[in-house]
């Protein structure tokens, strides 16, 4: 088969979809030598591409080629640079993700990967103008799609529910952690250094990830608040960027409980290769979100022995099983007692990480590719 994917959020540092594209398409490159892949990008610095090429260890693999196509915006990529290209050049598959590209040929399976629907669930946390390009693109992508694929058992479930498709249609793959990512490994020194230059302090409570209100973040805040004299100066770190819609609240729960920047820290976005030293600095680490899709955060927690406290949604009782404590995700006083409960107790912590070493070998990129291979495999036997 001759495969077409949508690589253009790698080599642009928006790291939760380059995170999965990224991993998806390296290991496909180490498992795969049968099909021939197409990588579909904007990116036209060549400096860039040659990195990219690198990083996904493709240089010297004759059945992976990067097709750069310049495009004035994201828009006219989907509505006339890629379907211009893929009428003359078309693929057996071509893999995207959330918005499928317009008037290509039927012969060409499209397969779109949606990691969440929390637009459908909390609409009122959504700004407008997303959640009209939402409800207006994402039905069109289905009904174009061959074959729409989750990022958990759970999406695919909500995917089904919400936008009533065939059952059929819809496949599920597991995320995992990044291959580099598992790799790291910082001496005493560079933690030091990272504590430093993030203006760590010496014990604290981690949350890492974007500052949206489906996160859950003022809930948080709420328990920290009540247990913090109890806590022998352990602070609240929220790493994460404040811009593309920040809950207010966040800052109006700090006001409330008077809570000092000494107390709550923001060091802002961090950079991914810092990202498990930070992890391997925190007391531990606090996933409190509303929805999810999956969370892959709670697996390169795992991966950072650091002891986890989640919300008790469905994705991430399927990401985490028994390796995790979970609370109610509104109840701040059930966090606050399960915070209170892991940071007192040695003993529950070192049992804690021996569940978690055991939960991550149930995932793994290679693992995932291959089940991603055997989806295209279906797809083409389908479609002959």
């Amino acid at each position: 088969m001759q495969i077409g994917i949508d690589i253009r959020n790698i080599g642009k540092k928006r790291t939760g979809d380059e995170v999965v594209f990224f991993n998806l398409v390296k290991n496909l490159a180490l498992i795969d030598s049968k099909n021939t892949y197409q990588l579909f990008t904007d990116i036209t610095d060549k400096e860039i591409l040659v990195e990219i090429k690198k990083d996904l260890g493709i240089e010297s693999k004759n059945n992976f080629e990067i097709i750069s196509l310049e495009t004035r915006n994201k828009f006219s990529w989907n509505f006339w640079t890629l379907p211009k290209y893929l009428r003359v050049n078309p693929t057996n598959i071509y893999l995207t993700q959330y918005i499928t590209p317009f008037f290509v040929p039927k012969k060409i399976k499209i397969l779109t990967i949606i990691h969440d629907v929390s637009f459908c669930v909390f609409p009122k946390l959504i700004k407008f103008s997303d959640l009209f390009f939402l409800r207006t693109l994402i039905p069109l992508a289905m009904r174009r799609s061959d074959k729409i694929i989750a990022v958990s058992q759970f999406t695919q479930n909500e995917i089904i529910k919400y936008y009533k498709v065939d059952p059929k249609k819809v496949e599920y793959i597991h995320n995992a952690v990044a291959d580099d990512f598992l790799s790291q490994t910082f001496s005493q020194s560079e933690l030091e250094a990272i504590r430093e230059k993030y203006n760590l302090p010496q014990k604290f409570i981690l949350y890492i990830g974007t500052l949206q209100p489906r996160k859950n973040v003022p809930v948080l805040i709420e328990a920290y608040a009540k247990i913090k004299s109890q806590l022998l100066g352990v602070k609240l770190v929220l790493a994460g960027g404040k811009s593309h819609n920040y809950d207010p609240m966040i800052d109006a729960t700090i006001k409330k409980h008077a809570l000092s920047e000494e107390a709550v820290l923001f060091p802002g976005f961090i950079a991914e290769e810092d990202k498990k030293a930070i992890m391997l600095l925190a007391s531990c680490f606090c996933f409190p979100s509303l929805y999810e899709g999956f969370g892959i955060p709670i697996l390169e927690a795992f991966s950072a022995e650091i002891p986890c406290i989640v919300s008790d949604i469905p994705p991430h009782k399927e990401v985490a099983g028994d390796a995790a404590l979970f609370f109610t995700p509104r109840d701040a006083d059930s966090l606050a007692e399960k915070l209170l409960k892991l940071l007192l107790s040695t003993e529950l912590r070192q049992k804690m990480l021996i569940n978690e070493n055991e939960r991550l070998t149930l995932f793994s990129w290679q693992r995932t590719a291959t089940k991603m291979i055997s989806i295209f495999d279906k797809v083409e036997k389908e479609s002959s």
